[in-house]
Protein backbone atom coordinates (compact mmCIF):
# COMPACT_ATOMS: atom_id res chain seq x y z
CA UNK A 1 0.00 0.00 0.00
CA UNK A 2 2.58 2.32 1.22
CA UNK A 3 4.68 1.54 -2.00
CA UNK A 4 1.32 2.17 -4.47
CA UNK A 5 0.93 5.32 -2.30
CA UNK A 6 5.00 6.45 -3.29
CA UNK A 7 4.16 6.28 -7.21
CA UNK A 8 0.56 7.89 -6.90
CA UNK A 9 2.68 11.06 -4.96
CA UNK A 10 4.29 11.51 -8.30
CA UNK A 11 1.61 11.60 -10.82
CA UNK A 12 0.46 14.92 -9.71
CA UNK A 13 3.21 16.86 -9.85
CA UNK A 14 3.93 15.08 -12.99
CA UNK A 15 0.89 16.36 -14.67
CA UNK A 16 1.36 19.65 -13.48
CA UNK A 17 4.93 19.76 -15.36
CA UNK A 18 3.05 17.97 -17.89
CA UNK A 19 0.47 20.88 -18.21
CA UNK A 20 3.54 23.27 -18.18
CA UNK A 21 4.79 21.54 -21.35
CA UNK A 22 1.37 21.40 -22.72
CA UNK A 23 1.36 25.49 -22.69
CA UNK A 24 4.00 26.08 -24.19
CA UNK A 25 3.35 24.09 -26.95
CA UNK A 26 -0.43 25.75 -27.21
CA UNK A 27 1.30 29.20 -27.21
CA UNK A 28 3.36 28.46 -29.67
CA UNK A 29 0.90 26.83 -32.14
CA UNK A 30 -1.57 30.22 -31.29
CA UNK A 31 1.41 32.94 -32.13
CA UNK A 32 1.95 30.67 -35.28
CA UNK A 33 -1.08 29.87 -36.70
CA UNK A 34 -1.83 33.36 -38.51
CA UNK A 35 1.54 32.46 -41.00
CA UNK A 36 0.24 29.65 -42.06
CA UNK A 37 -2.12 31.06 -45.13
CA UNK A 38 -4.62 33.54 -45.63
CA UNK A 39 -7.66 31.27 -45.27
CA UNK A 40 -8.63 30.77 -41.43
CA UNK A 41 -6.47 27.41 -40.44
CA UNK A 42 -9.54 25.89 -38.97
CA UNK A 43 -7.60 22.60 -38.94
CA UNK A 44 -4.82 24.01 -37.18
CA UNK A 45 -6.44 25.64 -34.56
CA UNK A 46 -9.02 22.77 -33.85
CA UNK A 47 -5.29 21.16 -32.66
CA UNK A 48 -4.89 24.31 -30.62
CA UNK A 49 -8.04 23.80 -28.95
CA UNK A 50 -7.78 20.34 -28.41
CA UNK A 51 -4.75 20.91 -26.96
CA UNK A 52 -6.11 23.67 -24.47
CA UNK A 53 -8.72 21.44 -23.26
CA UNK A 54 -6.53 18.56 -22.14
CA UNK A 55 -4.16 20.89 -20.67
CA UNK A 56 -7.41 22.16 -18.30
CA UNK A 57 -8.45 18.91 -17.70
CA UNK A 58 -4.66 17.59 -16.74
CA UNK A 59 -5.48 20.83 -13.98
CA UNK A 60 -8.68 19.21 -12.94
CA UNK A 61 -7.36 15.66 -12.29
CA UNK A 62 -3.78 16.42 -10.69
CA UNK A 63 -5.55 17.93 -7.98
CA UNK A 64 -8.02 15.48 -7.38
CA UNK A 65 -5.66 12.66 -7.46
CA UNK A 66 -3.71 14.64 -4.83
CA UNK A 67 -6.34 15.29 -2.62
CA UNK A 68 -7.70 11.87 -2.88
CA UNK A 69 -4.25 10.23 -2.21
CA UNK A 70 -3.27 12.81 -0.03
CA UNK A 71 -0.23 13.58 -1.89
CA UNK A 72 0.21 17.26 -2.02
CA UNK A 73 3.45 18.39 -1.58
CA UNK A 74 5.13 21.83 -1.39
CA UNK A 75 6.74 21.78 -4.77
CA UNK A 76 2.82 20.81 -6.04
CA UNK A 77 1.67 23.87 -4.53
CA UNK A 78 3.94 26.62 -6.01
CA UNK A 79 4.06 25.16 -9.12
CA UNK A 80 0.20 24.29 -10.03
CA UNK A 81 -0.84 27.94 -9.60
CA UNK A 82 2.02 29.21 -11.64
CA UNK A 83 1.51 26.70 -14.55
CA UNK A 84 -2.38 28.32 -14.41
CA UNK A 85 -0.98 31.71 -14.96
CA UNK A 86 1.71 30.87 -17.14
CA UNK A 87 -1.34 29.41 -19.06
CA UNK A 88 -3.89 32.18 -18.92
CA UNK A 89 -1.68 35.09 -19.03
CA UNK A 90 0.27 33.53 -21.81
CA UNK A 91 -2.72 32.91 -24.17
CA UNK A 92 -4.20 36.75 -23.68
CA UNK A 93 -0.71 37.94 -24.47
CA UNK A 94 -0.33 36.03 -27.88
CA UNK A 95 -4.02 36.69 -28.47
CA UNK A 96 -2.73 40.87 -28.33
CA UNK A 97 0.24 39.94 -30.69
CA UNK A 98 -1.56 38.07 -33.43
CA UNK A 99 -4.53 40.71 -33.26
CA UNK A 100 -7.21 37.92 -31.47
CA UNK A 101 -10.11 37.83 -31.21
CA UNK A 102 -11.36 40.31 -34.12
CA UNK A 103 -15.19 42.03 -33.99
CA UNK A 104 -15.17 43.37 -37.29
CA UNK A 105 -19.05 43.69 -37.39
CA UNK A 106 -18.44 46.31 -34.53
CA UNK A 107 -16.70 48.90 -36.57
CA UNK A 108 -14.04 49.33 -34.33
CA UNK A 109 -11.04 50.89 -35.74
CA UNK A 110 -7.66 48.38 -35.74
CA UNK A 111 -6.22 50.74 -33.29
CA UNK A 112 -9.02 50.59 -30.44
CA UNK A 113 -8.85 46.81 -31.03
CA UNK A 114 -5.47 46.71 -30.17
CA UNK A 115 -6.03 48.71 -27.26
CA UNK A 116 -9.04 46.50 -25.91
CA UNK A 117 -6.73 43.06 -26.03
CA UNK A 118 -3.64 44.59 -24.45
CA UNK A 119 -5.35 46.24 -21.77
CA UNK A 120 -7.60 42.88 -21.08
CA UNK A 121 -3.82 40.80 -20.88
CA UNK A 122 -2.13 43.41 -18.73
CA UNK A 123 -5.57 43.91 -16.00
CA UNK A 124 -5.66 39.47 -16.03
CA UNK A 125 -1.56 39.94 -15.70
CA UNK A 126 -1.51 42.65 -12.86
CA UNK A 127 -3.86 40.26 -10.82
CA UNK A 128 -2.67 37.79 -11.16
CA UNK A 129 0.76 39.34 -10.20
CA UNK A 130 -1.02 41.03 -7.39
CA UNK A 131 -2.90 38.06 -5.83
CA UNK A 132 0.37 36.29 -6.07
CA UNK A 133 2.23 38.77 -3.69
CA UNK A 134 -0.57 38.79 -1.30
CA UNK A 135 -1.05 35.38 -1.36
CA UNK A 136 2.51 34.87 -0.54
CA UNK A 137 2.59 37.60 2.24
CA UNK A 138 -0.64 35.80 3.70
CA UNK A 139 0.85 32.30 4.39
CA UNK A 140 4.48 33.66 5.66
CA UNK A 141 2.46 35.30 8.56
CA UNK A 142 0.06 31.96 8.89
CA UNK A 143 -3.51 33.28 6.88
CA UNK A 144 -4.81 30.70 4.98
CA UNK A 145 -5.10 32.05 1.01
CA UNK A 146 -7.06 29.26 -0.61
CA UNK A 147 -9.01 30.09 -3.71
CA UNK A 148 -12.58 31.33 -2.98
CA UNK A 149 -15.82 31.10 -5.18
CA UNK A 150 -14.88 34.63 -6.95
CA UNK A 151 -11.51 33.47 -7.98
CA UNK A 152 -13.00 29.88 -9.32
CA UNK A 153 -15.29 31.58 -11.57
CA UNK A 154 -12.84 33.73 -12.94
CA UNK A 155 -10.62 31.50 -13.69
CA UNK A 156 -13.34 29.55 -15.46
CA UNK A 157 -14.37 32.35 -17.09
CA UNK A 158 -11.23 33.14 -18.51
CA UNK A 159 -10.19 29.27 -19.65
CA UNK A 160 -13.46 30.15 -21.09
CA UNK A 161 -12.84 33.19 -22.79
CA UNK A 162 -9.79 31.47 -24.26
CA UNK A 163 -11.74 28.70 -26.03
CA UNK A 164 -13.88 31.34 -27.27
CA UNK A 165 -11.21 33.43 -28.97
CA UNK A 166 -10.11 29.73 -30.25
CA UNK A 167 -13.55 28.87 -31.48
CA UNK A 168 -14.44 32.15 -33.28
CA UNK A 169 -10.84 32.33 -34.92
CA UNK A 170 -11.60 28.79 -36.65
CA UNK A 171 -14.80 28.57 -37.69
CA UNK A 172 -17.04 32.03 -36.28
CA UNK A 173 -17.32 35.37 -38.50
CA UNK A 174 -20.97 36.31 -38.25
CA UNK A 175 -21.95 39.10 -35.71
CA UNK A 176 -23.44 37.01 -33.53
CA UNK A 177 -20.07 35.47 -32.59
CA UNK A 178 -18.82 38.70 -32.10
CA UNK A 179 -21.30 39.73 -29.81
CA UNK A 180 -20.62 36.59 -27.74
CA UNK A 181 -17.21 37.03 -27.69
CA UNK A 182 -17.61 40.48 -26.19
CA UNK A 183 -19.73 39.62 -23.69
CA UNK A 184 -17.84 36.46 -22.77
CA UNK A 185 -14.42 38.95 -22.72
CA UNK A 186 -16.66 41.52 -20.33
CA UNK A 187 -17.64 39.44 -17.80
CA UNK A 188 -14.29 37.87 -17.87
CA UNK A 189 -12.70 41.52 -17.51
CA UNK A 190 -15.42 42.27 -14.83
CA UNK A 191 -14.62 39.11 -12.53
CA UNK A 192 -11.01 39.24 -12.56
CA UNK A 193 -11.07 42.76 -11.86
CA UNK A 194 -13.94 41.63 -8.62
CA UNK A 195 -11.71 38.46 -7.55
CA UNK A 196 -8.95 40.94 -6.95
CA UNK A 197 -10.36 43.30 -4.84
CA UNK A 198 -11.85 40.44 -2.84
CA UNK A 199 -8.57 39.33 -2.12
CA UNK A 200 -7.20 42.92 -0.92
CA UNK A 201 -9.25 42.41 1.67
CA UNK A 202 -8.66 38.48 2.69
CA UNK A 203 -5.49 38.96 4.51
CA UNK A 204 -7.13 41.92 7.18
CA UNK A 205 -9.95 39.34 8.21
Amino acid sequence: MENNKGIVRFIPNTLTVGRLVLTAIFLVMVLYAPRIGEEKPSNFLLIAFILFVITGLTDIVDGKLARMYDVTSKFGRILDPLADKFLVCGAFICFAIVGQPKLDNFNITPLTMDVLRWATALIIIARELFVTILRQTAEARGINFAATISGKIKMFLQSFGIGTVMIKWAYVSRTWGDIFTAVAFSLMVILTVISGVRSVQRPRK
